[in-house]
């Protein structure tokens, strides 16, 4: 099926979503450029779940912006064993806890960038993020976590004694996002914080949520958390409210410790 061929309404439809609408059909299959389209993406899913984060460079690029990192990981032994056990990743390394706990940094904020199922997202998009926030949250400390899943940021912000944590990990791919980059802030660190404890700002890349509203949202609801002392399902997203038109002009006060 052509676009010509599309009817109208589907073609509205396609102005706003990436999602798979009126393909067509050849027989009974799809057509070639559309059978081709879903295999690549499949592919670029594919190889984000299963590719590592280079630490090396990721360290790199955010020492040449005056960014100094700390690298741990879970007891993941491997990749594989990372996509098959969920619950080692979210277990911290016990040299690494041990080294973590030997420099604390009480009051501080811990921010980690852990590579979850697409590093790919979290190389692509974390740098840009951290540079927004970093200037904003006051003393900090930035942590790149591998074969990490995002309670391994408690198990971090425990180890430093924190005041509270924000994980900027790699989503679960789909077939129209291999890059998406999550954001979890479970407020003050302990092991076994649950997912209602937690805020999440998630699809944040260039075609989902934009890198500059991401950090935003993040300001504000860490200056709400701090106001009130809450997280998860305690705090509500009221920053449209909350700002009313000045919503998009991105004024955001500075938040402090």
């Amino acid at each position: 099926m052509s676009d010509s061929d599309t009817p109208a309404i589907l073609r509205g439809l396609r102005r706003f979503t990436p999602a798979r609408i009126g393909l067509g059909r050849v027989g009974n299959g799809l057509p070639t450029t559309a059978h081709l389209q879903f295999q690549a993406a499949h592919a670029a899913a594919r190889d984000a779940v299963h590719s590592a984060l280079d630490v090396v460079a990721l360290r790199a690029r955010l020492a040449a912006a005056g960014v100094v990192t700390v690298a741990v990981k879970s007891i993941c032994p491997d990749r594989p064993t990372f996509l098959l056990r969920p619950d080692l990743g979210r277990t911290l390394d016990p040299d690494d806890a041990t080294a973590l706990a030997a420099r604390p940094l009480p009051g501080c904020f811990a921010v980690v960038l852990a590579d979850g199922l697409s590093a790919l997202a979290v190389a692509s998009h974390a740098p840009a993020l951290l540079e927004l926030l970093l200037p904003r949250l006051g003393p900090s400390v930035v942590v790149i976590a591998t074969q990490a899943r995002v309670a391994l940021g408690d198990h971090v912000g425990a180890a430093l004694r924190a005041a509270a944590t924000l994980v900027l990990i790699g989503e679960r791919p789909g077939l129209s996002a291999a890059d998406s980059l999550g954001a979890y802030l479970p407020g003050g660190p302990a092991a076994g914080r649950t997912d209602a404890e937690r805020n999440c700002v998630s699809n944040i890349r260039p075609e989902g949520l934009a890198v500059p509203a991401a950090a935003d949202k993040l300001l504000w609801l860490i200056a709400e958390m701090r106001r009130l002392g809450l997280t998860g399902v305690g705090l509500k997203d009221e920053q449209a409210l909350a700002l009313g038109s000045e919503a998009q002009d991105r004024s955001i006060p500075m938040v402090t410790t």
